[in-house]
């Protein structure tokens, strides 16, 4: 497998509910520009399917993710977006799912596999799973939401205090930040999503879509400020010796040296 065909995600389908999968477990299921537009246009179908009500967000293997393939995303080396305008956003920046989303995490759960988890409805984690918001690290900043959903999941002095500090946090903390909703052993964890995607099935899907449009309007407003900063946000941090600095560190696997310009 060649470098620009690894990875992907697949799709399939179990009665009203459909399961999407990343796939890219040689390396940590790290996001590729093609998987991520894979992503998207899965979602979309699942949007768009009358006779899908609950998607399963999960990844094969271990591991969440890793995080984004940085190279292939920024700097020299970058990949064009191919992606078909209007589809639905991973992140749910832009077009979101008006269906119930239940993402799955596992393992190595970092940087967009907590901004796409938090963008999701239900989160159900297995005890293995490790979280890290290390943008800070890399020399850029969160630009898939992080910066406003941890602080409406958890509040302002929590939220800083992951997004600040760049550390590891495992599932319980997760549990505790309401991050997740459930926390189960490697394996049980994909069992109860199923069953809480078939519990959920139960319910009338027209009503369960009202519902989940009727609270997305709530926070509607302050979501569209936030989405509107991540401009200035790139911006501000893609002219920057750190960033540079950033993106040759996670190349040469090594820690960062940063100057603050």
């Amino acid at each position: 497998m060649s470098n620009n065909e690894a990875g992907k995600v697949t799709m399939r389908s179990e009665g009203h509910i459909c399961v999407i999968t990343v796939e890219n477990e040689a390396k940590k299921n790290s996001y590729t520009p093609a998987m991520m537009d894979q992503l998207a246009e899965h979602l979309t179908a699942y949007e768009e399917n009358a006779d899908l009500w609950v998607a399963i967000l999960c990844s094969a293997g271990e591991h969440t993710t890793a995080g984004l393939d940085l190279p292939r995303f920024f700097g020299p080396e970058a990949e064009p977006n191919r992606r078909k305008p209007g589809l639905v956003d991973p992140f749910g920046l832009e077009r979101r799912c008006t269906k119930p989303v239940i993402a799955v995490v596992q393992g190595i759960t970092f940087t967009v596999g907590i901004e796409m988890m938090l963008a999701s409805d239900i989160v159900v984690a297995a005890d293995t799973a490790r979280f890290q918001q290390l943008e800070a690290r890399r020399g850029i900043a969160p630009l898939g939401g992080a910066h406003f959903r941890y602080l409406s999941r958890t509040g302002w002095g929590n939220a800083m205090y992951h997004l600040f500090m760049c550390e590891e946090f495992d599932a319980a903390r997760a549990l505790q930040l309401g991050f997740v909703q459930e926390v189960h052993p490697f394996g049980r964890h994909m069992e109860r999503a199923m069953e809480i995607a078939k519990i959920i099935c139960k319910n009338a899907p027209i009503g369960i879509q009202a519902t989940k449009v009727a609270a997305l309007k709530y926070i509607e407003a302050a979501e569209k400020t936030a989405v509107a900063s991540i401009p200035e946000i790139e911006k501000k941090v893609f002219s920057t010796e750190d960033f540079k600095e950033g993106i040759a560190s996670f190349k040469e696997r090594r820690e960062a040296k940063f100057i603050g310009r």
